[in-house]
């Protein structure tokens, strides 16, 4: 620790700190209007100029590295007046309207300016109030009584769905290049940015985004600090100070970002990201922070419904609730405990899922629980567990940026998990990270790969095999490490020892060359990741696949280390929490097996209630179930297995042959409208509880407005629903819930609302001294020593013949959430991608006499669908991707149920196809 004299008061800081560093530090105010955090962005506006004792000139304090024995000055006479003239001059240019014309009468809106007689950009400004530039005008005192708006033709960009850019407030900073440059990477914004000096006009000072790169996350909007940038939607529904902002955890993805909602009038009128909350550190995505649409839409369901000859009628929340109760019982009695089975939900909340598979475990009396973990990540759970002996993500957001190298597999992260992808990236742009990439199809993030590999779908366990291959036979092996922390590694050799980059090729179709390169990659870097998603779960070997690769890790040690690991992508909000609470069949709460006697027995006592001692159905196990008549009642709770379930057809058959089926959600869903009763719940922002996000992080979700209509949230319908059942529960509160989760669950065991209120904390975390797991397996492996489990390739299910030629394989959109129960309601970012389209490389389009924008009908051994067509490199020949989120086209129809021997997962990622040109 070094010294200096700042303000007259001597402090300590570290060498390498910019003076405003040091003074952010310690609470000392340097004003800046250009300076933008995890960016290298410095010395455009000045603003934070100080006086340095010993300089004849004031140093910009953003890029002015702090010396030892330093005397700085950061609010003298000088440095006022030099701030002040430099505001003058911002305030002098461009239309500031704000000062040069009187301000609209409170209360305007954006229709009141668009009926006025000016344009409505030079009358209201939308960050009148909230604005750094008027800020610094009054701090200042600043004089603009004969400041008049510049008489240019600055440019207006009002036609992108969601966000404007008026150029007349501009006072070229450079905030949004460097947030969409350096921040989001997204490389949108034209670099380097013009400089007000230079020549020609104005137009050519403003360089409008690249739509084609960007993706509309709007970190633009929320890095600007004047009115340039701003969301369309929320202007002039509310002013600075008018709104309640209420902190939350976004109800998307898996990442967990932090979120402000801004809240008028029992509306959130606007979304933006918390600086510096992890795991995002400010940043949003385009449907976190656009895609609010749905709290407050009008198809939201209000009252509870009865379907009465095949149509649903209202009813008060008794005769609903009574009416469940009844039938259910009435299910129990005449067919036994099997006959029921529920369904949780990876949109919920902890507590809810706690008390779902409460209300099974107790009320059905069986352990025919589970949710959409089934689908998408119930061969991680399965497979880590194995490995390892824990079946979550081992490392954390945060430690992405600090990793040498980075494996993405059967993940299109900058889609499915676009601001976890920002630390990807950023680790390679800005610290020269190396990436390789694995997946069929051209994903944006190949463009910062150094190999990408293009594997044939379905091939990814020869791949890892080829990989582990080259690395053994590299000596890049990790013998230490294996002979300490590992068994069974000479199984693995034996096995590998086949999969030469020549064999590999002939099997997946990539070049040998890129393979060694690739092995040499990950085998020599210091600290290496692998990331993957539901590319490589989504197989009838999808198990053996995430054993692959927690093989290839502990190969080369990048295990039980910061920035390495094991990191599946979790797809939605709480899969993460539905599994830790034990919304599965084969365990209770923190992943306790049904089986053991010794924890059922706790859970007995607790619960007050006999429990099953059998693994109970799985979600696809329970379908096909049903559809034999051996399930006769279901419990849905914030699912649409209609359009998420592969073989959509089987699964509507499923559901219409059960006597009873109840769907509790916030939308009448496709799944809702085949329910004998829809129970209306309310969505994340009407309730209080907790999310559990993708690297284990437990956060807070906070009540931000009320539910519509009769709506209530799911922990008290479903409390009322147990009482009603006999279960004679009390719960008064969120949080009375967790504190019992906290009680029965070790891993949450440390984990109390007082203490989220100050942190979030990663489990697991066993006790209330205890700060949390930032990555597992230090210095032991959950199960002790971690085991090597060779595994052969093995063909998918099904591959293409003479009938169906083609490969299908589904995946996600970034514009698109699930089965658009959310998206498809939020106006701006479903305009973003309104359609269903399958990709098709252009020599099959030629072939098919296929252009872009053409319709062509898809056909399985399932089904047909009709699909508008995108002719496009993405996919090689022989291939066709489609998303799975649309019900008016839905990929699912199409998709195989054949599923994972050990994890019951369907494969969705590879089934044959016959493409035609619908006539």
């Amino acid at each position: 620790m070094s010294t200096l004299l700042l303000n007259g008061q001597e402090i300590e800081f570290e060498p390498g700190q910019t003076i405003l560093q040091v003074a952010k530090a310690h609470g000392v105010h340097i004003p800046t209007l250009c300076h933008l955090q995890d960016a290298d962005h410095k010395e455009v506006c000045r603003i934070c100029v100080v006086e340095i004792k010993g300089s004849d000139r004031l140093l910009p304090a953003c890029a002015t590295p702090a010396v030892k024995g330093m005397e700085i000055q950061t609010d003298s006479s000088r440095v006022r007046e030099a701030r002040k003239i430099i505001i003058e001059m911002l305030v002098a240019t461009g239309q500031h309207t704000c000062f040069a014309w009187d301000r609209p009468r409170e209360g305007w809106t954006g229709a009141h300016v668009r009926a006025a007689n000016r344009p409505w950009h030079q009358i209201m400004c939308p960050a009148d109030g909230d604005c750094r530039l008027q800020e610094l005008v009054r701090e200042y005192g600043v004089d603009t009584t004969d400041l008049v708006p510049q008489d240019f033709e600055f440019p207006l960009d009002d036609e992108h769905p969601l966000m404007v850019r008026d150029f007349s407030r501009c006072i070229l900073c450079g905030r949004c290049v460097a947030a969409c440059n350096q921040v989001q990477v997204n490389l949108a914004i034209p670099y380097p940015y013009g400089r007000r000096e230079e020549k020609p006009l104005p137009q050519g000072w403003f360089p409008l985004a690249d739509y084609d790169q960007c993706v509309h996350c709007g970190e633009c909007v929320q890095a600007c600090p004047v009115g340039a940038l701003f969301e369309k939607r929320a202007f002039g529904l509310a002013r600075a100070g008018e709104t309640n902002k209420v902190l939350t955890t976004c109800a998307y993805c898996g990442v967990g970002c932090q979120m402000w909602l801004h809240v008028k009038d029992g509306r959130v009128v606007k979304v933006t990201g918390v600086e510096n909350a992890v795991p995002n550190r400010g940043r949003l995505c385009v449907k976190g922070r656009f895609g609010y649409d749905f709290i407050h839409s009008p198809d939201r369901l209000t009252v509870p419904l009865i379907k009465e000859n095949g149509t649903f009628r209202e009813a008060s929340w008794d005769e609903a609730l009574d009416h469940v109760a009844g039938r259910f019982a009435q299910i129990l009695r005449a067919h036994g405990p099997r006959s029921l089975a529920g369904l949780s939900s990876a949109r919920v909340t902890n507590e809810e899922n706690y008390l779902m598979q409460k209300l099974v475990r107790t009320g059905f009396k069986s352990n025919n629980i589970d949710h959409c973990a089934r689908l998408c990540h119930a061969s991680t759970v399965a497979g880590l567990a194995a490995s390892f002996g824990s079946g979550a993500m081992t490392n954390s957001i945060a430690e992405m940026e600090d990793a040498d190298a980075f494996i993405v597999i059967g993940s299109n992260t900058t889609e499915a998990h676009p601001v976890l992808s920002t630390f990807v990236k950023r680790a390679v742009i800005h610290n020269g990270a190396e990436l390789v990439v694995i997946d069929p199809r051209r994903i944006p993030l190949v463009a910062h790969a150094a190999v990408w590999l293009r594997q044939r779908p379905g091939t990814d366990i020869a791949v890892i095999n080829g990989l582990m291959h080259v690395i053994i036979r590299e000596n890049l092996a990790d013998e230490p490490f294996i002979a300490e922390r590992c068994e069974n590694y000479d199984a693995l050799q034996k096995v590998v020892a086949s999969y030469t980059p020549e064999r590999v090729e002939a099997l997946s179709g990539i070049p040998a060359e890129d393979l060694i390169r690739a092995a040499r990659i990950y085998g020599r870097a210091g600290k290496a990741m692998i990331l993957y998603a539901m590319g490589i779960t989504q197989h009838s070997c999808g198990t053996d696949n995430v054993k692959s690769l927690g093989n290839l890790a502990m190969l080369t040690g990048n295990v039980g280390r910061l920035s390495t690991g094991v990191n599946p992508l979790r797809g939605q909000n709480n899969v993460q929490g539905a599994c830790d609470m034990g919304a599965l069949p084969n365990v209770f709460p923190g992943y306790q097996v049904v089986t053991d006697g010794g924890i059922r027995s706790k859970f007995e006592a607790f619960w007050k209630a006999p429990l099953d001692a059998e693994v109970g159905l799985a979600l696809t196990e329970m379908l096909p179930a049903a559809a034999e008549g051996r399930i006769k009642g279901l419990f849905i709770l914030g699912e649409n297995p209609v359009v998420s379930d592969p073989d959509s057809h089987h699964v509507s058959d499923a559901l219409k042959n059960l006597g009873f089926l109840v769907v509790q959600d916030i939308f009448l869903t496709e799944t809702g409208r085949l329910a004998d009763v829809v129970l209306p719940a309310a969505c994340f922002a009407e309730k209080d509880g907790t999310f559990t996000n993708t690297e284990r992080r437990v956060q807070r979700v906070r009540k931000a407005v009320e539910p519509p209509g009769q709506a209530r949230a799911d922990w008290r319908i479903l409390t009322d629903l147990a009482n009603r059942m006999g279960l004679g529960w009390r719960y008064d509160s969120p949080e009375s819930i967790f504190e019992e989760i906290a009680a029965l669950t070790p891993s949450y065991g440390g984990i109390s609302y007082k203490r989220l209120e100050r942190e979030s904390l990663q489990w697991p975390c066993p006790s209330a001294d205890h700060p949390g797991t930032l990555f597992l397996h230090k210095d032991r492996f959950t199960r002790g020593k971690g085991v090597f489990f060779p595994v052969e390739h093995q063909d998918p299910f099904e591959l293409p013949d003479d009938a169906y030629p083609m490969i299908l394989t589904t995946g996600r959109l970034l514009y698109q959430y699930h089965t658009r129960t959310m998206t498809g309601r939020c106006e701006g970012v479903n305009a973003l991608a309104p359609l269903a389209e399958v990709e098709l490389n252009p020599s099959d389009a030629t072939r098919l006499q296929l252009v872009h924008g053409d319709r062509a009908r898809l056909t399985t051994r399932r089904g047909s669908i009709t699909v508008h067509v995108q002719v496009t490199e993405r996919v090689k020949a022989g291939v066709v991707f489609m998303p799975f989120h649309y019900a008016e086209a839905a990929a699912n129809i199409l998709t195989v149920p054949a599923l994972d021997p050990v994890a019951k997962i369907p494969e969705f990622k590879v089934c044959a196809v016959r493409v035609e040109k619908e006539s």
